[in-house]
């Protein structure tokens, strides 16, 4: 696989510089990045040291979400292309089911790197789970922080501190990185922790190479709500929103970002928008974390969902996908031509959404369309947020540097 020139620049950085961020606009490939650095890894093994103390590399990646370290992995193990002798084992440590070793027991995973001692080892986690490969006191030789901004969380902190102030060779993977002036909280901007910004990639360069495409933003004026109205109403209302989006933009395959999980099973059960939908030639699906997946009406398992997604987003099938945060990070999802918000977000949720719709696609597909329906002062401020996202990114060549004060 080739790779393009802001990838090449990468890869040349992490050869020279053992620890930092490296700062990737959403769509611009860091996943291969990884890999190819995982590749020179395994590759500079010494095949002839096969005793317990051999020459073999141990590497960490850290996700925010399960469904992230199953898409993570079954990335690198298509792409990974090493020396048949210097092959390599893979652990996940994350509660959830994979159809290699899978465990969160810190006394297993030492066991299962002891017993695989012979070969070069991937270890997939999220960052609830990082902490037990810390437990486990195995030796890790690099750690890739994917979605990096997520190692800012409090209850993360143990082991995203511990990793990054003493694995040999560290990196911290994002598009939106995070910063704070609380001394006692953890952000991006601490150095000792982060490193510091060893390689950007402005998403103009993407642009204007053609990897990505420029976002569109579409604020819409809306009538004022009635609040004495009942719920369903007020359903009913976020079904026109949707339908109108879909005739007035002439767009077939829609993102929609909605305020919580009630929001989006009352629009399907208390609105006509799954009987327009049909009636248009839609198909319609949504996943959140409380319900699961459902594709038109069915529930299915969340590798049928994405499968799913991902077909539709590469055919001519016209659909509706609705979610709260589900689909807002790291998940490949291909085809997708809009978004609409239904929702507040803030600055790292609204620039990772735009990232979901920025992708190419067709060649008709000239821009990623982003919607915000404003009425009364609600959408407001979140039209303002995104209007300073694109600004701030797509024409700056910045980074949307989220700050908490708090």
């Amino acid at each position: 696989m080739n790779l393009r020139p802001h990838q090449a620049r990468i890869i040349e950085t992490m050869k020279r510089q053992d620890k930092g961020q490296i700062l990737v606009p959403t769509g611009g490939g860091k996943t291969l990045c990884m890999i190819k650095d995982a590749e020179s890894q395994f590759n500079s093994c010494n095949w002839g040291i096969i005793n317990k103390q051999c020459d073999r590399k141990t590497i960490v990646i850290v996700a925010p979400r399960i469904l992230l370290t199953q898409q993570l992995c079954e990335d690198f193990v298509s792409t990974l292309n090493v020396h048949p002798m210097l092959q390599y084992k893979v652990l996940h440590v994350h509660s959830g089911h994979t159809s290699y070793d899978t465990t969160t027991n810190a006394n297993r995973i030492g066991n299962w790197c002891d017993e695989n001692y012979r070969f070069n080892k991937i270890i997939f986690t999220t960052y609830h789970s990082l902490i037990r490969i810390m437990q486990s006191k195995i030796d890790v030789d690099t750690v890739y922080f994917d979605e990096a901004h997520n190692a800012c969380g409090k209850s993360f902190s143990a082991g995203v501190v511990f990793f990054g102030a003493y694995s040999p060779r560290v990196y911290f993977f994002t598009a939106t990185p995070k910063h704070t002036t609380n001394k006692y909280k953890l952000g991006m901007n601490n150095t000792n922790i982060f490193g510091e910004v060893i390689c950007q990639v402005p998403a103009p360069e993407l642009v204007e190479n053609g990897y990505i495409l420029p976002p569109k933003l579409q604020v819409t004026q809306l009538d004022k709500r009635d609040i004495d109205k009942p719920d369903r109403h007020f359903y009913e209302e976020d079904a026109d929103i949707i339908l109108s989006h879909l005739d007035k933009h002439n767009v077939n395959k829609l993102l929609v970002c909605a305020r919580k999980t009630s929001q989006i099973t009352n629009i399907i059960s208390q609105s006509k928008l799954v009987t327009e939908l049909y009636g248009r030639g839609f198909n319609w699906m949504y996943i959140t974390a409380r319900t699961g997946a459902v594709i038109n009406g069915h529930k299915v398992s969340r590798q049928t969902f994405f499968k799913t997604i991902n077909k539709w987003g590469r055919d001519d099938t016209k659909f509706v996908v609705i979610h709260h945060s589900i689909l807002s990070e790291g998940i490949n999802v291909i085809g997708l031509e809009s978004a609409l918000f239904l929702r507040s977000m803030n600055y790292i949720d609204i620039s990772q959404t735009i990232g979901r719709v920025i992708r190419k696609g067709k060649p008709e597909k000239v821009f990623g369309l982003v919607c915000v329906p404003v009425y009364d002062k609600v959408g407001i401020s979140t039209a303002k947020k995104v209007s300073a996202v694109i600004d701030t990114t797509f024409y700056k060549g910045e980074p949307a540097v989220s700050c908490a004060t708090r």
